[in-house]
């Protein structure tokens, strides 16, 4: 059903954009002042808690004409936005990446609607541009959407939000770094460079002693991840915790060890 989101709102949408420009042309006949181009920001809306959204994001939400958000952002948040606002489901589901004429869709729905002088907010779970870092820029849109529309002369503000990995371990007392325990934090996703998952290559790569792991999305193959760790070197006893949805009402955890999570 999301897939065709797009696609079903878009003549309802096509008529939202035609009243906006409408007003537009009659404010600027009419002298009236706000004739540019909209807001566009980026809002990056932290683990799940609507509390953890920083106080210069709030407002941005509540007044938006048009609003797009991923699969990460929670009911919680989506909450806040203003009763006039339209909402469209943009994400992708585990195992599945939209098509890329849906990426398309969005890159022109940001800008029609940024010219058409709408504020157009773009929530993303998290913060927005946490995955656009070296090789794991293929799962995060958010760079390749601001790039897009700062191409079209379209000024993206970016409002950052709590990465999961930092609120999700404060609110269960985990220090990511340790004096001799750990020096350093490795933030890595499973998720290999073609869409696949490759727990062998992130194993590989992230079985160092030193370091605490931080996996996004590694739930679907969390066995076979950590008795890949294991093979690479991590010691059996070293401390582990799964958590799902976390810092909302439906976080799910597990805690132990290594071997807890291979089971």
């Amino acid at each position: 059903m999301r897939e065709d989101d797009i696609a079903l709102q878009l003549p309802e949408l096509k008529t939202l954009l035609r009243v906006l420009k409408e007003k537009r042309e009659v404010g600027n006949e009419c002298g009236e002042k706000g004739g540019g181009v909209g807001d566009v920001f980026f809002v990056g809306t932290g683990p799940g808690d609507p509390e953890l959204l920083t106080s210069k994001a709030v407002p941005v939400i509540r007044n938006a004409d048009l609003l797009l958000y991923d699969r990460l952002v929670s009911i919680d948040v989506l909450d806040l936005v203003g009763g006039d606002a339209r909402l469209l489901y943009v994400g992708k589901t585990a195992g599945y990446h939209s098509r890329t004429q849906v990426q398309e869709e969005i890159h022109e729905l940001l800008l029609s609607f940024a010219e058409a002088g709408a504020n157009v907010v773009r929530l993303k779970g998290g913060d927005p541009l946490c995955f656009v870092i070296g090789w794991m820029k293929a799962f995060g849109r958010g760079g390749e959407e601001m790039d897009f529309l700062q191409q079209k002369g379209i000024q993206v503000k970016v409002i950052p939000g709590i990465t999961a990995a930092s609120e999700i371990a404060a609110g269960l007392d985990i220090p990511l770094t340790h004096r001799g325990v750990s020096n350093s934090v490795r933030f890595l996703t499973e998720n290999s460079r073609n869409g696949g998952k490759d727990p062998p290559y992130v194993a590989e790569n992230a079985a160092d002693p030193d370091s605490t792991i931080v996996i996004y999305m590694g739930l679907s193959t969390l066995p076979s991840l950590a008795l890949k760790l294991i093979h690479h070197g991590l010691e059996t006893n070293t401390f582990a915790v799964a958590v799902e949805r976390g810092t909302t009402p439906q976080q799910r955890m597990v805690c132990g060890d290594v071997v807890t999570l291979s089971s």
